[in-house]
């Protein structure tokens, strides 16, 4: 799967700085509020997956215009407030799946890679700043690219790594309905951390740095620490909001004592 994303890198040329910037600094920003406080602001998180699926499903599937979109984001945003615990355990569940589908799609997708490796680069002599606009257009391409070589992948993978697939998302559909606190938090830990790798890659490509060709060196170190980040971040969720949870119960108590003792 790092081959899609090594697309991207060489690729950053012809993208906006500022679409780096803005970008980066968003996902770097969003990262740290779901890593760090991910169960504090579960229902806030829902509410956004909600109104962004639901967009998506406005503009490619229902009626795509603007108030399909808007209408259906509204709708899917109460849906998941209502229903906050079962959406976040199908989170971690979808999450589970995509990540272990990266992992076993690899070799799949870096057959393929060798029919696109040249479209990158047949465009590379284009205007050094590219503007906002053909930078999308840039975008747009990318992700219809990453769509047909996940398709392609998908097709050529067998029944039995599909099973393979399914089998940590039902772990985690278990384990949310009988351990709903850790697997919360677990699922805010790795999209958090998610994100934040993401938003320091965006930023170190800004930089005209180079960062998925080193994770691609040296794997097994960025997952270290990806492991490392998501195992702090899971055990920091339980302990602070936890405490959070405490206080909030022992001051809803001390607010309804005091009325007793001023009658008395």
């Amino acid at each position: 799967m790092l081959e899609i994303f090594q697309n991207f890198e060489q690729m950053t040329a012809r993208i906006s700085p500022w679409i780096l910037i803005i970008a980066g600094v968003t996902a770097l920003l969003v990262g740290l509020l779901i890593w760090l406080g991910g169960l504090s602001l579960g229902k806030q998180i829902v509410a956004i997956a909600g109104a962004l699926s639901g967009v998506i499903v406005g503009l490619f599937v229902i009626g795509r215009t603007a108030f399909s979109a808007l209408l259906s984001a509204a709708i899917a945003t109460v849906i998941a407030i209502i229903f906050q615990k079962v959406v976040i355990i199908a989170l971690a569940a979808i999450l589970a799946a995509a990540i272990c589908f990266a992992v076993l799609a690899g070799p799949y997708i870096e057959h393929s890679q060798a029919q696109t490796a040249a479209a990158p680069n047949e465009v590379s002599a284009q205007a050094a700043t590219p503007g906002v606009s053909e930078s999308i257009e840039v975008l747009k391409a990318y992700a219809l690219d990453i769509g047909e070589k996940i398709k392609q992948a998908g097709s050529q993978m067998p029944v039995q790594k599909w099973a393979v697939i399914a089998a940590p998302a039902a772990i985690l559909i278990v384990g949310g309905l009988t351990l709903r606190r850790l697997t919360s938090a677990l699922y805010f830990s790795v999209q958090g951390t998610l994100f934040i790798f993401a938003g320091m890659i965006l930023l170190l490509l800004y930089k005209g740095t180079r960062p998925v060709s080193h994770i691609r060196i040296n794997p097994s170190m960025y997952a270290s620490v990806f492991a490392a980040m998501t195992a702090f971040g899971t055990i920091e969720q339980l302990l602070i909001c936890k405490r959070v949870k405490k206080e909030s119960a022992g001051e809803k108590k001390n607010g309804r004592k005091k009325p007793g003792r001023s009658k008395n």
